[in-house]
């Protein structure tokens, strides 16, 4: 296959960029473009919840290349342009500005739009989500829903998180090492129970309880409460008020697929693909916004982590020049909150049966492996990183990486 004569990818985080990374360091010296609809120099997103948010990063350090290595990939970056709607089969994409971009291959790396409460709630008035307008409600997904949330944590303010996933936890457990007063509201039972599991969820709640932050789980959010255009307060189901001066909303987001309507892609849970991450002729995803067929489990995946977009772009750009290279990766997600690492490989699920492996819980370090039908799904290290991945590649031998690309 000859070489592409220009590739366009759409979204210029984590996923977008090491795509094109790969796609120069494996020989592509085509036109190669980025179009994002943020402003900023491309950043990570892990960091936000916990350094940034604290303030113990300046938002610069969250930067993942400086200025002069962007330039150094010879791209056209288009920044703070959102794309609006894209042609698949002639692969060109229309921005919300109204200008047209075609090239003959074509990457989706939109990433996720966060979710927001219901607007309901005759107490709240007809609106309360971010988008309402009510000062003091927010969502963390980008580095200015950090800056603004950031600038809301005075040393006073009571922090109500709506989620008790892991991003509502890390930053419950950011805002309480900062010495606010947090509550934690969620519909689970636990603190990560889809991730984690009903009984290594029960310790991590049981950490942030020690550390003084107030749960409140297995009740729904009915509402917000709010005075003079700012929040006061979250409403459950069961009446109680929870004080607020600062709500974040962590209770999931969406694969960013609206621009997408009309495309003649398949969407479903994200941009359907096949093994390849190929969405249509010429036309590939990456990152959290890709839902792949995995061949070595038999099933499609979308996976929302930071080490998924850098593995899944090496195989994108693999295929744009020529491969045929299966994405096979071994699941993988971690979290940091206060002095707790956890590192979680394959498909652990509240389904499986846990068991600890090596350490001891009451020390907090430990790895524990998940079995369902007697078969290992899901490894875990808690506080053991070096522990947990040679487990992992004890458990998972059988699902080997592909070679590595040869340039076509």
């Amino acid at each position: 296959m000859s070489s592409p004569g220009s590739i366009l990818i759409v979204g210029a985080s984590a996923g977008g960029l090491s795509t094109a990374e790969a796609l120069r360091r494996h020989g592509y010296a085509g036109r190669l473009t980025l179009l994002d609809a943020e402003p900023h120099l491309p950043y990570d997103r892990p960091p936000l919840s916990k350094q940034v948010l604290a303030g113990a990063w300046e938002p610069a350090r969250a930067q993942l290349r400086t200025q002069e290595q962007l330039d150094a990939l010879g791209a056209e970056f288009v920044r703070g342009e959102p794309a609006a709607a894209l042609d698949a089969a002639d692969r060109t994409v229309t921005t919300a500005s109204g200008r047209v971009l075609r090239a003959d291959f074509l990457v989706v790396a939109t990433g996720l739009t966060p979710r927001r409460l219901p607007q309901n709630g005759p107490e709240s008035g007809p609106k309360n989500g971010p988008e309402s307008g009510t000062a003091g409600v927010h969502v963390l997904r980008s580095l200015d829903d950090v800056l603004t949330l950031r600038a809301h944590l005075t040393p006073t303010a009571r922090l109500v998180v709506v989620g008790e996933g892991v991003l509502g936890a890390e930053i419950a457990a950011t805002a309480r090492t900062m010495g606010l007063e947090v509550t934690l509201a969620g519909l689970g039972d636990t603190l990560l129970g889809d991730q984690l599991g009903h009984v290594l969820g029960t310790m991590l709640a049981r950490a942030h309880t020690a550390r003084g932050v107030r749960l409140r789980l297995g009740t729904a959010v009915d509402g917000l409460t709010s005075a003079g255009g700012r929040v006061t307060g979250v409403r459950l189901a069961t009446g109680e008020v929870l004080p607020a001066d600062a709500v974040v909303v962590a209770i999931g987001c969406r694969p960013a697929t609206a621009w997408l309507a009309g495309s003649g892609l398949t969407i479903g849970d994200g941009v359907e693909c096949d093994s390849r991450c190929r969405a249509a002729e010429g036309v590939y995803a990456v990152g959290d916004v890709a839902s792949f067929e995995h061949q070595g489990l038999g099933r499609r995946l979308r996976l929302e982590n930071r080490t998924n977009a850098t593995e899944q772009a090496q195989a994108v750009a693999a295929n744009i020049l020529g491969a045929d290279r299966p994405y096979l990766p071994i699941p993988y997600f971690w979290t940091d909150q206060y002095d707790i690492k956890i590192q979680a490989h394959g498909l652990p699920s509240p389904a499986a049966e846990v068991s600890i492996a090596e350490g001891d819980p009451d020390q907090h370090r430990f790895t524990a492996v998940y079995r369902e039908g007697g078969r290992i799904t899901g490894v875990l290290g808690w506080n053991m990183p070096k522990q947990a991945r040679l487990l992992r590649q004890q458990s998972f031998g059988a699902w080997q990486t592909a070679p590595p690309l040869t340039p076509a």
